[in-house]
């Protein structure tokens, strides 16, 4: 009995800790549109992939701040997209498709669309932030820091 008193109060107190831990709300392209004709609200947009190593950095340092995370949920909708997903996506009344999936560097149409630097090759981390109504404000394609991020965020 006293064993599983005692294995109770653990899951318990886990289960509360687990529960107090903040984290970005991030949508996906499907969950955005519908937030967006809801309450037009201003979007950021991280583009990564699992070999990105400035992109698997900053989620493990920069959107697990609670800096980050509260300028995150509080001003934007935050949408993360793996660039190499073989998902179609439907947006905006349009169909969106990996056409890439057999080639070197299959990047979705979406990434390729929204992230893409004048005369440059498509490189990541690449982060878009756009207005209430949509239209992009800003494009940083590096690593930011919690403090770079966070002044951003603030002047967007």
């Amino acid at each position: 009995m006293k064993i599983s008193l005692n294995l109770v109060m653990l899951v318990m107190v886990s289960t509360v800790f687990s529960q107090s831990e903040k984290a970005v709300n991030w949508l996906n392209f499907e969950q955005l549109e519908e937030s967006l004709q809801v309450q037009p609200k201003k979007v950021f947009i991280d583009f990564y992939a699992d070999w990105c190593s400035p992109c698997l950095k900053m989620q493990k340092e920069v959107f697990t701040d609670t800096l980050i995370i509260d300028l995150l949920n509080k001003d934007y909708y935050a949408v993360k997209m793996n660039v190499e997903t073989k998902d179609t996506i439907y947006f905006g009344n349009q169909l969106f498709i990996n056409k890439r999936l057999n080639k070197r560097n299959p990047i979705h149409q979406i990434p390729l669309l929204m992230a893409r630097q004048k005369n440059k090759p498509f490189s990541l981390p690449a982060l878009v932030f756009l207005d209430e109504k949509f239209q992009a404000t800003a494009r940083y394609f590096q690593y930011l820091n919690v403090k770079q991020l966070s002044k951003i965020l603030s002047n967007q």
